[in-house]
């Protein structure tokens, strides 16, 4: 994927973290006593969102107001430590730069202390301007709407309006209950409860999240609705109906800053030119990352591409079930095809892989019956197999034609596929002419050639010669 160059604009804050232990209660008063180890400082607010995007590769340029204060300082000499380039940074006298103090006790928050203003800014003309003219040079903007001043209603119209005019992509991480200041941007990125406040009901079910989605890109002119949904992941409205992206994240220690990870890996994604649903699930693993962490935290794609191994990794053990949990996944399957084949498969070759992709062809979800170790040597004699049933399964489940392995004792499928009930049984084409096992119980039975001079018992065969 191509470098992208993303414009951010909105509240840059200071997240301070101060790290300790605990080990007593005060004395004093019914509160942790926390012995400070250190202390740390980074960007916060829309300063994390620009974390995340040079984390994500990205070029990054900032628009933002901070008072003229030490905090002020110290925020922009991080942007510009950590490769940012700010475009247009106001200091506006007798403004609070925006400061957030966390007590961290053995990596728990125990309170937090802001300071900060919230007064709206004096000078949108200047920042649209500046906004306008530094457009030309990034592929895409985000606005990072903390409410605490700098995106004000008229200029957060100002701003999508120039990213019209460039035919440059907008996206917003809103705030507030009024969503009108947003009128007309790419996408916006509000949680459930966000998105219930501003279309006025509470968010509670499915037909309910469709109506949201619904309400914010009609009466907003989005051109990709979403809200994210937690633990659930992203819903997208699309033709018509909501979307869901489930989420991926297995251990959460810190949401802090999550959301702006994902408005950044959406940002990259669009910017890049890939399309709506890609940088969604993308933006679901970088979500899956920095919810691992502790504090506000980034995602990279090198990190991303690791989650995506491990979850394929985990994905091959999930795929192999007994018959019952097969049996219980897929009463739920509704309209979907269900083809049934079973087999050895020992020692996996090139001709077991043509025979698993031609007979998923035939219908939506692929169960391989796999005959148990005990089974194979009743059948093919203590020689067999070569490779146990739990190395034999794994393999199987690692090939994208197969949705599920499930293994047996017996030595024909039969109880199997009484039990599963398949729309669609294949065998080999050495089977025609032949009754074949389980065709009373099924729909439809499909034989299916076999690849010439492909077998196992031909390369054990050549094996065996080879070492003679």
């Amino acid at each position: 994927m191509r470098e992208v160059r993303a414009l951010v604009a909105g509240d840059l804050m200071l997240d301070h973290y101060i790290w300790g232990s605990c080990e007593r209660i005060s004395p004093e008063a019914p509160v942790q006593v926390v012995k400070i180890k250190n202390e740390t400082k980074r960007l916060g607010g829309a300063g994390n969102v620009v974390l995340n995007l040079l984390s994500l590769g990205a070029k990054v340029g900032v628009m933002s107001v901070l008072g003229d204060d030490e905090t002020g300082d110290e925020i922009e000499r991080i942007l510009r430590e950590q490769g940012a380039k700010p475009e247009f940074i106001k200091r506006e006298i007798g403004r609070t730069s925006s400061i957030k103090s966390r007590v961290m006790a053995t990596h728990q928050q125990v309170v937090r202390i802001d300071k900060e203003s919230v007064e709206a800014v004096t000078c949108e003309d200047e920042l649209a301007a500046n906004f306008a003219r530094a457009l030309e040079g990034y592929d895409v903007a985000l606005l990072s709407d903390y409410g605490k001043g700098v995106l004000t209603s008229a200029l957060c119209q100002k701003l999508i309006k120039a990213c019209a005019d460039a035919g440059k992509p907008v996206l917003i991480d809103p705030k507030g209950a009024d969503y009108s200041k947003y009128k007309g941007a790419t996408l916006l990125t509000p949680n459930k409860k966000e998105a219930g406040e501003a279309v006025g009901f509470k968010i509670e079910n499915d037909e309910q999240l469709f109506t949201a989605l619904n309400l914010l890109k009609n009466e907003l002119n989005l051109t990709h609705s979403l809200i994210t949904i937690s633990e659930e992941g992203i819903a997208l409205l699309e033709d018509a109906q909501a979307v869901k992206f489930p989420a991926l994240a297995k251990e959460v220690f810190d949401v802090t800053g999550a959301g702006d990870t994902v408005l950044a890996t959406l940002g990259v994604m669009l910017g890049a030119g890939e399309g709506i649903k890609k940088a969604i699930e993308t933006a679901n693993l970088a979500a899956a990352v920095v919810v691992a962490k502790v504090g506000s935290a980034t995602a990279s794609f090198e990190e991303i591409n690791e989650l995506v191994r491990r979850k394929n990794a985990a994905g091959f053990e999930e795929k192999i079930k007994s018959a019952d949990e097969l049996a219980a996944t897929l009463a739920n399957r509704g309209e979907k095809r269900l083809v049934f084949t079973n087999g050895c498969f020992d020692i996996l070759h090139a001709g077991h892989v043509s025979y698993l992709a031609k007979a998923r062809e035939f219908g939506d979800i692929l169960v391989v019956g796999l005959n148990s170790d005990a089974s194979v040597r009743a059948l093919k004699g203590d020689a067999r197999p070569v490779n146990s049933q739990t190395d034999r399964a794994t393999v199987l489940a690692a090939l994208g034609a197969v949705d599920y392995v499930t293994i047996f004792d017996e030595l024909t499928p039969l109880n199997l596929i009484e039990k599963l009930r398949p729309d669609v049984l294949v065998k080999g084409a050495d089977y025609e002419g032949k009754e074949v096992v389980g065709s009373s119980v099924v729909k439809d039975v499909r034989l299916v050639e076999f690849v010439a001079g492909k077998s196992t018992s031909a390369t054990i065969k050549r094996i065996k010669n080879e070492d003679s």
